[in-house]
């Protein structure tokens, strides 16, 4: 019965991701779409420069865009985005394993060179960003022409695994690019004889601890094309490790800017460093890994989870006010975490209460809101296409 059960859940999770991910166009709506307009910029950069200034124009957009404009999105356009573009590849790729069905192997080609066509530019190697403005923080703002560390390796892992399922080698010279950005475009931000800590962008901009261990995951995938330069990465994914693991707190968590006064602790940017570790431990042994992961992953479903909803939250510390009660992105991202490291038992509930809570026939909903509202309808990068993946892997885990 259980194994029966497990059949029709991993068609129902396949449909999903052909309705999704098989589309040759993903442009789509988002919810950072109000911060992406000119006024949005402008209201996003004097709240990071004065939140008690910022705060207002700050609340009455987020109400606009949650409550007033939420289905009809007005002044807002579509557009496409890379890191969508290559978890749906992911997310084919990883399908196509289970049924062998060619049209996700070439859907996933045909994902894969639309990133190639759409990559940053100006730039040393091929590179993805956000697409789109972002005032990040306070005198820090990045274009849409920005590439950052903690995208790019999806792109990368998708080409891997591409590459590893066709034996297709014309697309090694993509991946050898990716490690010319790495090497000379990501910035050391401090470096000593054990630690190596990187950019998240390709200035000396700040430490972000998801960015860190994305940059380690990466090296990790490019070990085997630079086999010229392995003592080299090898050295670097050590130190980074050791980065890492140096600013994991006595009970499990990292900041999210471990060296800013102004910090927070989520939930789906402390799983992308769990998730990071695990992947990279499994190309590359890391020093007490297993006991990092143990005590991070007990700081997660501890501090997170709510039992009411069989959910996980989204701050066990917060810097700022939020009108969200719960958002798929952090559900997507334990569900791929609880996947890796076996945790079954959540993997089956959590799988569950995502689909009856976030998914309506053929929509997929990313926020349910202080009021229990579902919000943002189909918006496949934050988060329908993560959540995808995530479903993606364990399907394959079970």
């Amino acid at each position: 019965m259980i194994k029966q059960r497990n059949v029709i859940d991993i068609q129902e999770d396949i449909s999903l991701i052909e309705i999704f991910a098989l589309r040759g166009n993903l442009e789509c709506y988002d919810p950072y779409d109000v911060w992406m307009t000119s006024f949005g910029i402008r209201v996003k950069e004097l709240y990071n420069a004065n939140k008690w200034i910022g705060i207002l124009p700050a609340a009455i957009l987020t109400i606009w865009d949650n409550f007033l404009n939420n289905n009809t999105r007005f002044f807002y356009d579509k557009q496409e985005y890379p890191t969508a573009r290559a978890m749906a590849a992911l997310a084919l790729l990883n399908s196509y394993e289970l049924n062998k069905k060619k049209e996700f192997l070439n859907g996933a080609k045909s994902h894969i060179d639309w990133l190639i066509e759409n990559t940053c530019k100006g730039y040393s190697g091929l590179c993805w960003g956000l697409g789109f403005k972002w005032a990040a923080g306070d005198d820090l703002d990045y274009d849409e022409n920005t590439p950052f560390s903690t995208h790019t390796p999806y792109v990368l892992e998708a080409l891997d695994k591409y590459i590893s399922i066709t034996g297709d080698v014309s697309y090694v010279p993509i991946v050898e690019s990716i490690f010319s950005f790495y090497e000379n475009d990501i910035q050391i931000m401090l470096e000593d004889e054990s630690t190596l800590a990187t950019s998240y962008g390709p200035d000396r901009d700040r430490l972000v601890t998801n960015a860190v261990s994305y940059t380690m995951f990466a090296y990790a995938l490019l070990l085997k094309y630079i086999p010229y330069q392995k003592s080299e990465i090898e050295i670097k994914i050590q130190k980074l490790y050791s980065y890492i693991k140096s600013k994991q707190l006595k009970d499990g968590s990292w900041m999210y800017e471990p060296d800013s006064e102004d910090s927070f602790i989520d939930c789906f940017h402390s799983c992308f460093v769990l998730k990071n570790i695990y992947k990279t431990a499994r190309i590359f042994p890391l020093n007490d890994s297993d006991a990092i992961l143990k005590i991070g992953y007990n700081y997660v479903k501890k501090n997170f989870y709510s039992s009411d909803k069989g959910l996980f939250k989204r701050f066990s510390l917060s810097n700022k006010p939020s009108i969200v009660k719960f958002d798929l992105y952090d559900n997507a991202e334990m569900l791929q975490l609880a996947v890796l490291l076996n945790d079954t038992p959540l993997v089956s509930s959590l799988s569950a209460n995502i689909k009856k809570i976030f998914v309506r026939e053929n929509a997929i909903y990313t926020v349910i809101d202080i009021f229990n509202s579902k919000r943002n309808k189909n918006t496949l990068r934050w988060a329908v296409m993560p959540y995808l993946y995530a479903l993606s892997v364990k399907n394959k885990g079970m």
